[in-house]
């Protein structure tokens, strides 16, 4: 896929932050700024200007630094959506449902984490590793069962169920 040239200088400029600020020069240097602030508080006499200076100058770049790391995590987190989607997508097997999810509601992604609970139950009592459930295969699985617990059920003209009959 082509990268986008006509990138804003914000998204350009945050790109180059978040790559710099990450890495262990941006590291080193901050830790030598801390270093030499501290080496110089006897000099400043440890006065209030000497602590102004360092708690300024972190709190101004911690506020900066939210906005990179939102703006980073956002475009990860939408990245991986992605890939995730196209992986759902071409699985022929898979639920197609899935696909973002994750502007669902909180209680609708509370009712899905409960079904994938019981399908992980349901694959645990699984003797064959390689078994696998979808929501659409288990949703036809429990169809079939319940088609087959109602003919179990049905009573027939002489009183006897059909599961009486077919053990007598």
């Amino acid at each position: 896929m082509k990268k986008k040239k006509g990138n804003s200088l914000f998204e350009r400029f945050a790109n180059a932050a978040t790559k710099f600020t990450g890495s262990s020069p941006a590291f080193l240097g901050a830790a030598a700024i801390v270093i030499i602030w501290a080496v110089t508080g006897p000099l400043f006499d440890y006065s209030e200007t000497w602590q102004l200076v360092i708690n300024t100058g972190t709190t101004i770049i911690t506020f900066l630094m939210v906005f990179l790391i939102q703006k980073a995590q956002n475009k990860d987190g939408k990245a991986i959506q992605l890939k995730l989607n196209e992986l759902i997508a071409a699985q022929e097997h898979t639920s197609n449902r899935m696909v973002d999810i994750e502007d669902l509601t909180e209680e609708e992604l509370d009712q899905l984490h409960k079904y994938y609970v019981k399908l992980a139950n349901l694959a645990k009592k699984e003797t064959d590793i390689h078994c696998s459930h979808s929501i659409d295969a288990a949703e036809e699985l429990n169809s079939e069962k319940s088609k087959n617990i109602k003919h179990y059920k049905k009573t027939k003209k002489d009183g006897l169920t059909s599961r009486t009959k077919s053990t007598n």
